[in-house]
């Protein structure tokens, strides 16, 4: 079943909504899945914060478009279900923080951090991620 389509005037009674938009970034933001590509992050820069450590290089022209993102915890983290939740936690942070503070063609990794990855209040996760990104793209 489709959705209904908006009225041609504009106005959508209560029974008459429009569809629903997606909101999508305007930056295409991909997921790093191969150990070559961790690998060569590792090797770039990096920048620890209290809640995560942030591994980032920029890529050479015609490798990849857009951004891309990976995530890794180390079992220091704690069994799978607190690597899990951390990791959920930082891909919530990357969407929210990459599309407006992250580069075209860059690479990145988060990796969480035992105890405190879980247990950072939100918002002061996603400064940590900021300040990070300032970093690792030569700002103070």
């Amino acid at each position: 079943m489709s959705p209904p389509e908006a009225p041609m005037d504009g106005n959508a009674a209560q029974g008459n909504r429009p569809p629903a938009v997606s909101v999508c970034a305007p930056i295409p933001i991909a997921t790093l899945r191969k150990r070559a590509d961790f690998l060569r992050a590792a090797r770039a820069q990096r920048q620890g914060t209290a809640s995560m450590m942030l591994q980032g290089r920029e890529r050479s022209p015609g490798e990849a478009e857009g951004i891309r993102v990976g995530f890794t915890c180390s079992k220091k983290v704690g069994n799978a279900v607190a690597r899990n939740r951390a990791k959920r936690r930082l891909r919530e942070a990357a969407r929210l923080v990459l599309p407006a503070d992250g580069r075209c063609s860059w690479d990145y990794v988060l990796i969480g951090r035992a105890k405190a990855t879980a247990a950072r209040p939100f918002d002061l996760l996603l400064d940590d991620l900021r300040y990070a990104l300032r970093r690792v793209h030569g700002g103070k």
